[in-house]
């Protein structure tokens, strides 16, 4: 009887021990499939910074990929250049502060209203609110009604049109349903709380995570928006960054396409080094916001998986 409990004992033991070992496997499966993806995502981005210090000569041969061989910063030399530059970067910094805190007021808000089940005509409002998203009235349409309200090349041109988010109203909404229990309005409503005091100091407070993840979604597009600059500003000092670096890319083409010779190559690596430094100059400062934001953002994505 001793014998046969030591080898069931032993057998256990051995399965104990081939479970830890397969789980241990699966594990480092895992972490070298998740390094690889690192890897598949930052090389680009490492690579496109330094083939912007480097000869665009040896970027064509395959002799960058790592490190610059040679530091060559001709491309950021000209792009600074172009003396509107800084005044273009001024105003993609006011324009995307400016309309991140106007688009977080305005959605915010709407999210938390839609939420309320004693909100009148709630189904009716969620209805109207779904349409655009599904259904736009076209560039023209959207253009003359800039015009009508006198928007057109001013600086809230920029900011307010297009302020209002269908999406990002939904996950404000479902936020709010799911993660303020109605039992904590019910408390505030015992003690006298109206509904805006609650919003402003229950349910905003409470909200960091919804609010950091919509408003970084609002600011990269702001910061990255260069259409409606196109079509609505003609003032050259409200421009932003964005539209004035696809001035000077498409410039340099143009410049390109009437050389030749030895003034063609060189124009054709001057303009390679600055497509390089465009991609850096336009999207670094935008990209230093996501380690503080990274931990919202996760929760921002599992809101927005369900709008019920």
């Amino acid at each position: 009887m001793e014998n046969i409990l030591k080898f069931e004992t032993s057998r256990m033991e051995i399965k104990k021990r081939s479970k830890f070992s397969g789980d241990n496997l699966v594990n480092v499966i895992f972490h070298l499939i998740a390094v690889l993806m690192i890897i598949a995502v930052m090389y680009p981005l490492w690579f496109v910074i330094i083939a912007s210090f480097s000869n665009p000569a040896d970027v064509a041969n395959g002799k960058v990929w790592l490190w610059p061989k040679v530091i060559d910063v001709r491309g950021y030399q000209k792009l600074f250049e172009q003396s509107q530059i800084w005044k273009s970067y001024w105003n993609t910094i006011i324009y995307t502060l400016t309309g991140t805190l106007v688009s977080l007021f305005v959605n915010i808000t709407a999210g938390y209203a839609m939420s309320r089940k004693d909100l009148p005509g709630r189904k009716w409002i969620n209805t109207f609110y779904l349409i655009p998203m599904f259904v736009s009235g076209g560039l023209i349409p959207t253009y003359l009604v800039v015009k009508q309200f006198g928007l057109l090349d001013s600086f809230f041109v920029m900011v307010i049109p297009f302020a209002v988010s269908t999406y990002n109203i939904i996950v404000a909404r479902t936020f709010f349903q799911n993660s303020l229990p109605e039992s904590l309005w019910e408390a505030a409503q015992i003690d006298g709380c109206s509904t805006m005091r609650y919003f402003v100091q229950f349910a905003v407070p409470l909200s960091k995570a919804v609010i950091a993840v919509v408003g970084l979604w609002t600011a990269v597009g702001l910061w990255n928006s260069w259409f409606n600059a196109l079509i609505y500003l003609q003032n050259e000092d409200l421009i932003p960054l964005q539209l004035l670096l696809r001035r000077i890319l498409i410039s340099n083409e143009s410049l390109l396409g009437a050389a030749t010779g030895t003034m063609a190559q060189e124009l054709r690596q001057l303009s390679d080094m600055m497509k390089y430094a465009s991609i850096v100059v336009s999207t670094l400062p935008i990209m230093a916001l996501y380690p503080f934001l990274q931990k919202y953002f996760n929760q921002g994505v599992m809101i927005g998986a369900v709008k019920g």
